[in-house]
Formats: C-alpha cells, sequence, structure tokens
C-alpha cells in the first residue's frame, strides 16, 4: 500500500514535471499554444494513471507553477482560469475511468470527453466571474471561441495521443486494462 502511494506520488511529479516543459514545444508562441493545449496531456495521463486526487492536484497547480517560473500563462485571468479547468480534466477524468466497470478504450474516451465537457465549463464559469468582476465581461461568443473552435487542433491530438499511450502502457504491462472485478481481486489477494 505504501509503495503505491509512493508510485502514484512519484508519477504525479513526472506529470508535474513534463506539464511544465511540454509547452515549451509550442514554440512559446501563445496562439499555437492555445490550439494545441500542450498543458492537458499530462493533466489526463495523471489522472487516468495516478487516480482522480493526484491528477486535480497536478491540475490545479501545474499553471501556477508555469506561472511562476515561466511567466507564462499570464495569471489573471488566463492561469486562474485554467487552472480550475485542469483540476477539472484530472479529477473527473481519473475519477469517471477509475469507477469504470471496465477499464479499456470505451471507458478511457467516455472519461476523456465527461472531462474535457466538463473542465470548459468550469473554465467558462470561471473566465465569466473573473471577467465580470473585474474585466469587462464575457461573452457567449468568447466562451465558444476559448472552448471548442480554437481548441478543435488540441482536442483531437488528446483524443488520438492519450488513448494511444493508454494503450502502449498497457501492452507494456506498466497500466493495465482491467475488468473492476478482477481489480477488486488482485488488490484482496495482495493484501492477504
Amino acid at each position: 500500500m505504501k509503495n503505491e502511494k509512493i508510485k502514484k506520488l512519484t508519477l504525479a511529479a513526472m506529470f508535474l514535471a513534463v506539464g511544465l516543459v511540454l509547452p515549451f514545444l509550442t514554440g512559446q508562441i501563445p496562439q499555437i499554444g492555445n490550439m494545441l493545449l500542450p498543458m492537458h496531456i499530462p493533466v489526463f495521463l495523471c489522472g487516468l494513471i495516478c487516480g482522480w486526487q493526484y491528477g486535480g492536484v497536478v491540475g490545479l497547480i501545474l499553471p501556477l507553477l508555469r506561472y511562476a517560473f515561466f511567466g507564462m500563462p499570464p495569471l489573471f485571468p488566463t492561469g486562474i482560469a485554467m487552472s480550475f479547468e485542469l483540476l477539472t480534466y484530472g479529477l473527473v477524468a481519473g475519477l469517471l475511468y477509475g469507477l469504470s466497470r471496465w477499464q479499456c478504450v470505451i471507458a478511457l474516451y467516455r472519461s476523456l470527453i465527461a472531462a474535457m465537457l466538463a473542465g470548459r465549463v468550469v473554465w467558462g464559469v470561471v473566465e465569466t466571474f473573473l471577467l465580470g468582476v473585474w474585466g469587462d465581461g464575457f461573452t457567449w461568443q468568447m466562451f465558444m471561441a476559448g472552448a471548442f473552435l480554437n481548441a478543435i487542433p488540441g482536442i483531437i491530438v488528446q483524443l488520438i495521443l492519450i488513448p494511444a499511450v493508454m494503450v502502449a502502457l498497457n501492452r507494456t504491462g506498466l497500466v493495465r486494462f482491467q475488468h473492476r472485478n478482477q481489480a477488486t481481486a488482485s488488490k484482496t489477494e495482495g493484501s492477504l
């Protein structure tokens, strides 16, 4: 049990580090980063592999740490809204996938899509609050453009790359797709 916790904590730290570095692949060009969404990928993977608690924490602190280290994304309103969005991604993806009766590619897609929708709604609510209270307001058109239209390339990359990584991890035996009853049985056998 203790080794499993250490393993998850170590993996979460690795996903956090990857999330800090991955945006450099976009060349620090905000337009490309806004389209490819590089910080989202490690948060989703952390939630799916380590669980909702770790995915949520990594998602919450990743944009804030990235701002503290590199000055990007701008803290207000982007970084704050992104923290809540990524928190939701890690939390929802990890929770739904962990509760799935079958942990397989179908459950993976269900968890990803639900998390993407929930995260974008949370992002919109936080942006509406922040820009409504301290800014010029947040319109429906701004929400649709920021959450969906501009993000289409990143959404496509996530829907291809994340399942591909999970399938590769399954094939190598590092992270197994499993039936919930098998997971419960193996946990009880391990504790005996």
